[in-house]
């Protein structure tokens, strides 16, 4: 019989909570819970029957009943909690966007692969049964060469400039929040990682990047264009444009259906895979598959340093550093 993982959360938040539920879909519970505030990791525990709820963040670290650490807290937070956990020997599945930029992500791949643990981005793009599907026919070459890409992610977030969608302080701004699906998708698509990028970008009273057009092109003269706002709503979606049709997504984040149009006859083909109740569901069976087999292959970790290289370059272009933060 295989032993049972034990998975543990640090945070407490929207993201963990969903995490929580799609352990119990899996038939687990969840091993532990850790957050900066106590109190609300107590609360946590008795919602969702938590083993474990422990006094300080550290200590999930060094509690050698820990498996698996799935990290939710905020993007600033998780260079220094990604590197304790891998010291310490535990597989790591990380919140987008994984790290602030690719020094620090560089850093977390060679210490992964030093002690052969499994490190990878939470990103629901990897892991939507319907992306598997439209990579399948991508492959297959039924559709031709992708050309074209357009992508537009848009969320209207109040002007607060103090919480986390324009806080400096906590790695906020558009890129790293909802730009990082945007870019996942585009490099799924692509055969090969874009060379050529120019962008528009402006900024929120804070300095964080409020609202970004970019384009990008790679060696086989794939192009894509991607819109991002974070006080202007728009439709989460996809489209992929090849030889002799185009694919469309929409709420392409955590997708289930895709149209596929075909370029001479307007015949329009609709896939359904998946379903978006279940992102996270998927994610977590595919860690627990890679830690079971040590097989990271189909977690898209070189995807994940590929866009990680887009936004670091990006956000030096546009001169944003967070405080603290190395480049």
């Amino acid at each position: 019989m295989e032993k049972e993982l034990n998975w543990t959360v640090i945070g407490t938040g929207v993201i963990a909570n969903e995490m929580a539920q799609a352990l119990q879909k899996m038939g687990k519970t969840l091993y532990g819970v850790a957050n900066r505030t106590q109190t609300k990791a107590i609360d946590f525990a008795k919602k969702y029957g938590v083993k474990k709820v422990y006094d300080e963040i550290d200590e999930v670290f060094d509690d050698e009943n820990v498996d698996i650490i799935y990290l939710a807290t905020s993007h600033n937070t998780h260079y220094q909690f990604m590197k304790k956990a891998l010291e310490h020997g535990k597989h790591l599945f990380v919140e987008k966007s994984i790290t602030l930029n690719s020094r620090e992500l560089d850093e977390m791949m060679a210490l992964a692969k030093e002690k052969n643990l499994i490190l990878a981005e939470a990103m629901t793009i990897w892991h939507m049964p319907i992306y598997k599907e439209l990579w399948k026919i991508m492959q297959s070459g039924e559709l031709g060469k992708m050309q074209i890409m357009t992508v537009n992610f848009g969320s209207f977030k109040e002007y607060d400039m103090n919480n986390r969608f324009f806080n400096m302080n906590l790695a906020g701004g558009a890129l790293l929040d909802i730009g990082v699906y945007a870019l996942s998708a585009v490099r799924s698509f692509m055969s090969k990682q874009p060379n050529e990028i120019v962008s528009q970008v402006r900024f929120a009273p804070t300095g964080s990047d409020e609202q970004a057009t970019i384009l990008l092109k790679n060696e086989d003269q794939q192009m894509a264009t991607i819109a991002l706002s974070m006080h202007s709503k728009q439709p989460k979606r996809i489209m992929i444009s090849l030889e002799k049709g185009y694919i469309e997504v929409y709420e392409f984040p955590r997708g289930q259906k895709a149209t596929i149009v075909d370029a001479v006859t307007g015949k329009q083909t609709v896939i359904e895979k998946g379903n978006t109740e279940n992102a996270l569901y998927y994610e977590m069976c595919d860690m627990e598959e890679a830690v079971r087999n040590q097989d990271d292959s189909h977690l898209n970790l070189e995807y994940t340093k590929d866009v990680m290289d887009i936004m670091s370059q990006l956000r030096k272009e546009w001169k944003m550093q967070y405080p603290g933060e190395k480049w």
